[in-house]
């Protein structure tokens, strides 16, 4: 079975930092994708970030500039640097990982076969 765990969420203050981390089990696919998304309360959840196998990356245009994404594979890890927040990152951050082949937009949900239980963000003005 495969399982994702999210840390690192918290209340920070505009102009804030935080790191989050997933840890993956039991995913064994070396060629999928990896995912960071976001839920605000009364919306839909929206890609945030993603890397595939070769590590490209993309993000929302949102975040771009601010988050980093990035994976650890020898620790089964995926990371989200999240910098000079806003209260408007406010959300439950959750991430997933797809099976391969990863065919379709990476910042879509639909990519994406398993999903942690999310970890929340608070960022207050």
């Amino acid at each position: 079975q495969v399982h994702l765990v999210e840390s690192g969420g918290g209340s920070v203050q505009a102009g804030g930092s935080l790191r989050l981390s997933c840890v993956t089990s039991g995913y064994t696919y070396s060629n999928g994708c990896l995912g960071w998304f976001r839920q605000a309360p009364g919306e839909e959840r929206e890609g945030v970030a993603a890397v595939d196998a070769d590590g490209r990356t993309s993000y929302a245009e949102s975040v771009s500039g601010r988050f980093t994404i990035s994976k650890d594979n020898a620790k089964n890890t995926l990371y989200l640097q999240m910098n000079n927040l806003k209260p408007e990152d406010t959300a439950m951050y959750y991430c997933a990982a797809s099976k391969p082949p990863a065919l379709g937009w990476v910042l879509g949900e639909d990519l994406y076969t398993y999903w942690g239980q999310g970890t929340q963000v608070t960022v207050s003005s």
